[in-house]
C-alpha cells in the first residue's frame, strides 16, 4: 500500500463557527489534526479546504493546502477533488480520509486503519471502539456499527451502521470513529454515487456505499477519540492537549 492522507476541513459550522482555526495552545485546530496526522508517518498529508483562510493557516505553518470548491457537499467529495490535484498519476493507491475536528486522535490510530485493507475484497476500513457507557449508547450522535470480532478478531465486516443502539440484546456495542482508508478506485466509485435512501434516513455516508454492495470492513481500537463540534468541546480539546498534561 502506499497511502495519502487528506483532511477535509470547512470554516461552515453551526455550533461552533470558524472552527478549523479555534485556539488549542497557540495552534489552530487544524494544525493539531495534521501534526497528528503527520506523526502516524503513513504517508504524504494534506488539507483539503473549503475556504482559504484555512489554507493560509496550514500553509504559514509548512504544510501542504489544496482550495476545493466551498460548494462541495461534504468531505468525502472535498478528499476526491484534492487528491486529483495532488496526485494525478495515481501513485497513491489508499486515501485515508481523517476529519478536521479529531485533534486529540492517536497517530498509531492511523496505522490501524489501514489493517482492514489487507483483504483485497474490502474497499473501505474504518475504526470502531467499545461503548462503555448508556449516555454513549442511546445518543444519536455517537454513531454505532453493528460489528461482531468473534473469537478475539481484531478485524471484522461492517453490516451496519446507526445512531439508533444496535444490535439488540446482550453483547458488546460499538462506536463508530469517523476516519476511514479508501483504495482509490471506491473512493471514486463512492463519490459518483447518489445520495441513498438509508443515507437519508441516518444521515450517514457510509450507508450508500453498503447500499451500493460496497463492502466495509471495521478495526478495532481501545477508545473513540472526540470530535471537537461545541465550545465544550473545545475546552475538554484544550485540556487533554495542554503541554503540561503528561509532565
Amino acid at each position: 500500500m502506499n497511502p495519502i492522507v487528506l483532511i477535509p476541513s470547512r470554516m461552515a459550522s453551526t455550533r461552533l463557527p470558524g472552527k478549523p482555526l479555534a485556539d488549542i495552545h497557540g495552534r489552530a485546530m487544524i494544525l493539531h489534526v495534521l501534526d497528528r496526522a503527520r506523526e502516524a508517518g503513513i504517508g504524504p498529508v494534506a488539507v483539503a479546504c473549503g475556504d482559504p483562510e484555512i489554507a493560509a493557516a496550514v500553509r504559514a505553518d509548512g504544510g501542504a493546502a489544496v482550495l476545493t470548491d466551498p460548494s462541495l457537499p461534504r468531505g468525502s467529495d472535498r478528499v476526491q477533488a484534492a487528491l486529483a490535484v495532488l496526485d494525478p498519476q495515481g501513485r497513491h493507491d489508499v486515501v485515508v480520509n481523517l476529519q478536521g475536528d479529531l485533534p486529540t486522535i492517536p497517530p498509531d490510530y492511523l496505522r490501524t486503519v489501514l489493517a482492514p485493507l489487507a483483504d483485497p475484497a474490502i474497499d473501505i476500513a474504518t475504526l470502531v471502539a467499545p461503548i462503555a457507557t448508556e449516555e454513549e449508547t442511546n445518543s444519536p450522535s455517537v454513531v454505532k456499527a453493528a460489528v461482531a470480532f468473534d473469537g478475539g478478531r481484531a478485524v471484522s465486516p461492517a453490516l451496519y451502521f446507526s445512531r439508533a443502539a444496535i444490535p439488540a440484546g446482550d453483547g458488546p456495542r460499538w462506536h463508530h470513529i469517523g476516519i476511514y482508508a479508501f483504495r482509490r478506485q471506491a473512493l471514486a466509485r463512492f463519490v459518483a454515487l447518489p445520495e441513498s435512501p438509508l443515507e437519508r434516513r441516518e444521515s450517514l455516508e457510509q450507508l450508500r456505499a453498503l447500499e451500493a454492495g460496497m463492502r466495509i470492513a471495521c478495526a478495532r481500537v481501545d477508545h473513540a477519540p472526540f470530535g471537537v463540534d461545541t465550545p465544550a468541546d473545545l475546552e475538554r480539546a484544550r485540556a487533554e492537549l495542554a503541554p503540561n498534561r503528561h509532565a
